[in-house]
């Protein structure tokens, strides 16, 4: 089994924050103590660095199931909940983070590149930190917000200056294995390369990086042979070495069929058109190879290519075809920067900018939208009735009542806020302090209908009655009338008849 692992799916669990605690200090001689409940601890987030020791993603194939440190409750005594630690993960350079769908999240270059791939949900408020002139002992706390959840894809394009393309056993190995320490699997076999490989070359004062990129084959740049995973890796590269066999065994192919085989293939994978090319023809040492590398070197030069003859056992033509090699890297340097680490950048929030949206789909429920809105959902606790009230004040003060109204909303109207959907009534008056846990504004409504007979009205409501007939009055208006109108009843003194009809 290869050992080289470049694209896994994780699956990430970001800490969730602890929940605020509710608590009322009481201590001998102080009976007005006051809220002491601390707040919740932060959760861990999952933090992504580039490490230029690792080389492989092998280590998240056999675990790919990443949770992070959830944050503690807050406590009494205003002692507020731990923060969860931050799981921090190494990746090779050149990992590309994308969704299950493709889209790319980060592309991480450089060493010490970090990316913040999961956060974590923050602590909820104890009722010490709620407190305020009106509500002076609260009875609640705010819910700790759960961390992002999320599946993502790790896909590694190696970062090298040079990529050795060609035919399986064309000798990509054997040529990387003597001008770098790298130690390839070599064997007379095709695909006996199924990852890449990465060597450091040195040419003089220049040290460089040479990638041997596993055979491709016709149809590479359709997904045939693997293609798709092993043309991944050139993406990166400043110069492509085509490597040519001079001493095919098949009648068929020649190193001018195989130079415009590959490049049909990376013309048809595409992005790498301004990449400068070499050409080196191996298996000198066989005589019939140095023969036909002799033969086709004039027609490959009159195309634009820099020919090298050169053979990986004798090491006949490798000290030029290094030295070339660092003349085209240098010259790239000179034109591409290096790459340094992604900073992060920080874009805050306009000033006038209100944080919410409302809209209204195709059932009728006006949906609400935005980041702090949204937050102030997950963090309200539903069983309690001041809670419950303190999330309305918010939202009023924040503007989301207004808005409503003037898209049209009347009470009674369905309302989504994230994953809660509930009738709008809009705030009654101020809050006033009661026993705590309660709000007098939503004892008011304790007799009202229950949730299954609101649905019902709301649906009445959409569907006209086939018992409404249209009538025109003396006068000429059109007036509507139910049939189901309950019968009046008319007295003799209301018509002089003393008959009841």
């Amino acid at each position: 089994m290869a050992t080289f692992v470049d694209r896994v799916v994780l699956h990430l669990q970001a800490g969730d924050g602890g929940h605020g605690c509710v608590s009322v200090r009481r201590e001998k001689f102080k009976p007005l103590g006051g809220p002491d409940g601390g707040d919740g601890g932060h959760g861990g987030g999952i933090v992504l660095v580039v490490d230029p020791q690792q080389n492989t993603l092998l280590d998240f194939h056999f675990r790919p199931h990443i949770k992070a440190q959830n944050g503690t409750g807050g406590m009494g005594d205003n002692r507020d909940g731990a923060n969860g630690g931050d799981l921090v993960i190494k990746v090779p350079d050149g990992t590309v983070v994308q969704t299950l769908e493709g889209e790319v999240i980060a592309d991480l270059i450089g060493a010490g590149t970090t990316f913040e791939v999961a956060r974590g949900g923050r602590g909820g408020r104890g009722n010490a930190s709620l407190a305020n002139t009106r509500r002076k002992v609260p009875g609640f706390a705010e819910l700790g917000e759960p961390g992002d959840h999320l599946d993502v894809v790790l896909e590694l394009k190696s970062v090298a200056e040079v990529g050795l393309v060609g035919f399986p056993s064309a000798g990509k190995s054997s040529l990387i294995s003597v001008i770098s320490a790298a130690k390839p699997k070599i064997a007379d076999y095709p695909f006996t390369t199924l990852v890449p490989n990465l060597g450091v070359v040195q040419a003089g004062d220049l040290t460089f990086t040479v990638a041997d990129v596993p055979g491709l084959i016709p149809g590479a740049a359709t997904g045939k042979g693997l293609g798709l995973e092993f043309l991944r890796h050139i993406e990166r590269t400043s110069v492509l070495v085509h490597v040519l066999d001079s001493a095919a065994l098949e009648i068929e192919r020649d190193p001018v069929a195989d130079l415009e085989a590959i490049e049909a293939e990376l013309a048809a994978y595409g992005g790498l058109e301004d990449r400068p090319r070499m050409v080196v023809l191996n298996k000198i040492d066989i005589p019939d190879g140095r023969d036909l590398a002799e033969m086709v070197r004039p027609d490959l030069e009159a195309r634009g290519y820099r020919v090298f003859e050169v053979s990986a056992v004798t090491r006949e033509g490798l000290k030029e075809f290094t030295y070339a090699l660092g003349e085209a890297v240098a010259a790239n340097r000179l034109a591409v920067p290096v790459a340094e680490p992604t900073r992060a950048v920080v874009r805050p929030r306009a000033v006038d900018e209100k944080g919410f949206t409302i809209e209204q789909d195709a059932d009728g429920v006006y949906v609400v939208r935005g980041t702090q809105v949204e937050r102030w959902i997950r963090q309200t606790n539903f069983d309690n009735d001041e809670a419950v009230g303190y999330l309305g004040d918010r939202l009023e003060r924040l503007g989301v009542e207004a808005a409503l109204a003037k898209k049209g909303a009347q009470p009674g109207d369905p309302v989504r806020i994230a994953d809660r959907e509930f009738d709008w009534h809009p705030n009654t008056g101020e809050y006033v302090s009661g026993p705590r846990g309660t709000d007098a504004r939503l004892e008011e409504d304790a007799h009202r209908a229950t949730a299954a007979q609101r649905l019902a009205a709301r649906k009445a409501r959409r569907v006209r009655s086939d018992d409404e007939l249209l009538h025109m009055s003396e006068d000429g208006t059109v007036s509507t009338v139910s049939m189901a109108a309950k019968p009046v009843l008319v007295t003799d003194e209301d018509d002089g008849t003393g008959d009841d009809q």
